[in-house]
Parts: C-alpha cells; structure tokens; sequence
C-alpha cells in the first residue's frame, strides 16, 4: 500500500468500516428490480457519501476543518439507515438484512460519534477552554 501522510485516512478503522459498510450495502441493493434502481442509487449514494467525507475531511489537515465532514459523515449515514428502515417496512429488504446491515451502521455512527468528541475536546483544551 501507498504511504504518505495524506492517506493516514486509510489507517482509520472507521474508514474501513465505512469502506466495508458501502460493500455490504452494494452486495444487497444491486439485485434489486429495475422498478427500484433509484431506491437502489440512493441507498448506494448515501453510503458512499460516508467513507468519502471521513477521506475528505482528514485530507483537509485541519482538525477544525475534519469535524465538519464527520458531521456529514453521520448525516449521510443517518440517510441510509433511513432508508434501510423504509426498505425493510416497504419489503424490499429482509429482517435478516435489515439487521445485519442496522448493526454495522450502529457501530458505524457510534465510531464516528466518538471520534467527533475527541476532536472537539482535544480542540476545546487545545485552546484552553472547557465544558
């Protein structure tokens, strides 16, 4: 693998997860029938979104500049759990693969909820403020 310091991203273990998260959505919204194809493009755009603004925001070598694509991180991973909860009540998904893909977006959004507190707190004492 390419090292350098503007691909630390790819050491991140929510990236990854992110990364594996897009896969399993798009291992399971690809068959779906041709009348669904844009409910299938959203839900692959929304997952997508996720592990591109973690890469992005990273990149930006600024952790004042991270924590806003963090934040669309979780918004684009709140899309898609919206939308996994309507295709599982509309019968498009399975309960099987509704769960299997609600818990990896779980760990997905509490990851980057923790990482997103960390950094705040790490900018807060950084400049000598506190809760």
């Amino acid at each position: 693998m390419r090292k350098n310091k503007n691909r630390g991203f790819q050491q991140l273990w929510i990236w990854s997860d992110a990364i594996d998260f897009y896969a399993a959505n798009s291992a399971m919204f690809q068959n779906l029938s041709y009348p669904l194809r844009r409910v299938s493009s959203r839900q692959l755009a929304s997952t997508d979104s996720v592990h591109r603004n973690i890469a992005e925001g990273y990149c930006r070598r600024s952790i004042k500049e991270y924590i806003p694509f963090l934040y669309m991180a979780l918004g684009s991973l709140g899309e898609s759990v919206s939308g996994l909860v309507a295709c599982r009540k509309a019968g498009q998904i399975t309960d099987v693969q509704f769960e299997e893909l609600d818990a990896a977006a779980f760990k997905l959004e509490n990851g980057l909820l923790k990482l997103v507190q960390k950094l705040e707190e790490n900018e807060m004492m950084k400049h000598g403020l506190t809760n």
